[in-house]
């Protein structure tokens, strides 16, 4: 039997975790199935297995694919925004790309668990951490004040985002949890 290529091998390992991004998303990690996630995505366990090794290692590159899909809606709404607007849009932004989707799920409620803290805190910091940092930084924020008010900052829009991810289902929620954040940010970077 001839071996595919590695086209047909970087297709299939996208379709994979494709798959899988869904099924983590809707059953959550400790009901997912391999033999499910395999039989979702048209190959064999076996496939699944060769491409990410383990259910822990595949639920990782769901959780980075998610976080870089989060910082690129970050990135996408700062671009050509002035250093006054750049931290606010990059913020709401956030909130609405974590707490859309399957982001929400595999990043905020099973992530930290399944990946362990130091590496949900990892890619945190490898993603929107960073974007975040930059945003404070062109706001003026003190060179003194930078990572603590990272820190804080971050920790604030991820409990934030797990209440609106709470709250799915009342109309409001989306509206007040962007006020909240905008009280937030007014605190840390008051608008000129």
């Amino acid at each position: 039997m001839p071996r595919a290529s590695a086209a047909d091998a970087a297709e299939t390992a996208r379709r994979i975790l494709d798959v899988a991004t869904v099924h983590f998303a809707e059953h959550g990690y400790a009901a997912a199935s391999v033999d499910e996630i395999a039989q979702a995505a048209g190959v064999t366990r076996g496939a699944v297995y060769h491409h990410y090794s383990s259910k822990p290692l595949l639920f990782a590159a769901v959780a980075a694919e998610q976080q870089r899909i989060v910082a690129v809606a970050i990135v996408t709404a700062i671009t050509d925004s002035t250093p006054d607007t750049a931290l606010r849009g990059g913020s709401h932004a956030f909130l609405d790309a974590i707490t859309r989707g399957a982001a929400s799920r595999v990043l905020l409620v099973d992530g930290p668990a399944v990946l362990g803290w130091q590496e949900w805190r990892q890619l945190d910091a490898d993603g929107p951490e960073q974007e975040l940092r930059a945003g404070l930084d062109e706001a003026g924020v003190s060179p003194a004040l930078l990572e603590p008010l990272t820190a804080a900052l971050s920790g604030a829009m991820n409990e934030l985002a797990l209440w609106l991810a709470a709250h799915a289902n009342d109309t409001d929620a989306r509206e007040h949890a962007h006020g909240a954040l905008d009280g937030i940010l007014d605190s840390v970077a008051p608008r000129r």
